[in-house]
Order: structure tokens, then C-alpha cells, then sequence
């Protein structure tokens, strides 16, 4: 059987493009029948980096089969898989999150999780020296992958040999890493035409603290105001977001990527208080802004407290 490649759910650039770079190696290099899948539409970003490098967009899959071969990018995490994923035949995990536990597999797998920004730059590690034979696209997307993930480097989860893979694939493909990140930041902060329950979801992930489930959603933007003009109708959005996906709250971060902060929309009492202890914060109003947030993973996440 033809093995799927996929990310997480509300699929952003990495797992979008992930799943093509490994879907790419294990047909071209390792012989493995190997199809690229998505469980959502990508985000705006990710969108640019398909019509930038004249990649397909893989088919949209709702849930996997038993015994469907599948490599999972970019999680661990079984809430952001198919409901049916211990029925598939995982066959192995790359990624760079913690590991959160709940899977289960057919047999033994390969796994690797490493601390790096992006699961692209550790999948052109495990590719060794076959990583040269990337085509353009391929390359491309890998780029593009880490440059989101890292926000140019202004992420905190960013590292020297992230940095170093940029390098190589920009010189590679002829790319000025500036403007280029300044065309993807441009489309991912083109989010006008999605509706206020689109864009709460469009780069979120469930998590639970102290027995509160938490839909934690982050737009990151060049453009800041966009988001925040809708601040009222986002807020109250979100009693249906947290309705329909059976959750307790959403937390919505707008993350300025140029002045490298984030804001909290605060809708309630709850919320004021995941500010005020999570961050330090002084709250006043429905916003708070949070100097120097700029990550999910490594800033926002590991310090949620209620």
C-alpha cells in the first residue's frame, strides 16, 4: 500500500510542505510509494509556497484506514491526527515538538524528535547526503518551511544549524532570504477573506492545563491591526469555536513578527487570569500585549497556568 505523509490538523507551512519533502525522499531515493496528504485546508502562507514553487496541493484525507501505512511530520500529538490513527500502520514519527504520548503502533518504528525550529530542517539531516538531489520545488519548500517556522530567525526556537540549512538551500536555489520571508510573512498576513471561526482555527492546537481544555491559537502577521480591527466579533466567535470543538476557552495570540510581541485578546475573567499567571502580564481592558512572545512551542504552551 502507498503510504500517506501528513502533519497535524489546521495545517501550516511545515505541514504542509513536510509531508511533500519526505513524500519526495521516500519515492525518489528510498523506492517506498509514498503520497503527500493534508487534514485541512492550509493556511495562507502555505498556500503562497505551493503556487511559489508550482507544487501541488496533496488531497485533503478526513481520517485514515486500519492498517493505512502512514508518516506522521511535525506531531505526536494524537489530538491533531485522524480519530482512527492507532488503527493505521504508523510506520514512523519526524518531528520537533515534546512528546506528548497516546500513540499506537503496529510494531517498532523509527522516531526522531529533535530540538530544532522545523521538522524540515531535520528531515535534510536525515537525508544526508541524498538531500543534494532535491529538486528545485523540493528545496524550496524546505526553505520555505523553516523560514515560517523560525520567523526569519526571530523565533526563539530557532538554532544555529536551522540557520545553516537556510543558508545551504537559499544559495542552492538562488533565493535572498530577506525578500523572500518578506513575501511569505505578506501573504500569511492576508487573512481579510476568512471568517472569524476560520481564522481562530487556522493555526491552533488543543491543549489542557490543570483540567481546563484550551483551543491555543496564534496568527502571526506583519500586519497586526487586520486581526485586531476584529477583535469584538473574534472574542465572541469564540464561544462557538469552544462549543463546537469541545473545549473550555480559546486563547487567541496575534503575534507581530516585526515587533517581535504578541497580544492576547482577554474576553473574560478566565482568560485575565491565564494572562496574569502564565505571564506576568497586568491586564486592562479585552487585550494585553506580551513583549517578546513569539512562540507556541517554546514561550506560550510550557507556561499556561490557570
Amino acid at each position: 500500500m502507498t503510504v500517506q505523509v501528513f502533519g497535524h490538523k489546521s495545517p501550516d507551512t511545515d505541514s504542509t510542505g513536510s509531508p511533500i519533502v519526505w513524500a519526495w525522499y521516500l519515492n525518489e531515493v528510498k523506492g517506498v510509494a509514498a503520497e503527500p496528504k493534508l487534514l485541512g485546508e492550509p493556511n495562507t502562507e502555505a498556500a503562497f509556497m505551493l503556487q511559489h514553487w508550482g507544487l501541488e496541493k496533496p488531497a485533503i484525507i478526513a481520517d485514515v484506514a486500519d492498517d493505512q501505512p502512514v508518516v506522521i511530520v511535525d506531531t505526536n500529538n494524537p489530538a491533531e491526527l485522524p480519530a482512527n490513527i492507532n488503527g493505521a500502520d504508523v510506520q514512523a514519527i519526524i518531528d520537533h515538538h515534546k512528546l506528548v504520548g497516546g500513540l499506537e503502533t503496529k510494531g517498532p518504528i523509527d522516531i526522531t524528535i529533535r530540538p530544532l525550529a522545523c521538522t524540515a530542517t531535520i528531515m535534510y539531516d536525515l537525508m544526508g547526503e541524498d538531500a543534494a538531489k532535491m529538486p528545485e520545488a523540493i528545496k524550496g519548500a524546505a526553505l520555505t518551511c523553516i523560514l515560517s517556522d523560525t520567523l526569519e530567525f526571530r523565533s526563539p526556537t530557532t538554532t544555529d544549524h536551522d540557520r545553516e540549512v537556510v543558508a545551504a538551500l537559499a544559495a542552492d536555489l538562488g533565493v535572498d532570504v530577506t525578500d523572500f520571508a518578506a513575501k511569505m510573512f505578506a501573504a500569511k498576513s492576508d487573512v481579510s477573506a476568512f471568517s472569524d471561526a476560520e481564522l481562530i482555527r487556522m493555526d491552533s492546537k488543543e491543549y489542557e492545563v490543570e483540567g481546563t481544555k484550551f483551543r491555543v491559537s496564534v496568527l502571526e502577521t506583519t500586519a497586526p491591526e487586520i486581526p485586531l480591527n476584529r477583535k469584538d466579533s473574534l472574542m465572541e466567535t469564540f464561544k462557538t469555536v469552544a462549543s463546537e470543538d469541545g473545549v473550555d476557552e480559546v486563547l487567541l495570540f496575534v503575534v507581530d513578527i516585526l515587533k517581535e510581541e504578541a497580544t492576547l485578546l482577554v474576553p473574560n475573567d478566565l482568560v485575565k487570569g491565564v494572562a496574569e499567571k502564565s505571564f506576568g502580564a497586568s491586564v486592562e481592558g479585552d487585550s494585553v500585549v506580551l513583549p517578546g512572545i513569539m512562540s507556541r512551542k517554546k514561550q506560550i504552551i510550557p507556561n499556561l497556568k490557570v
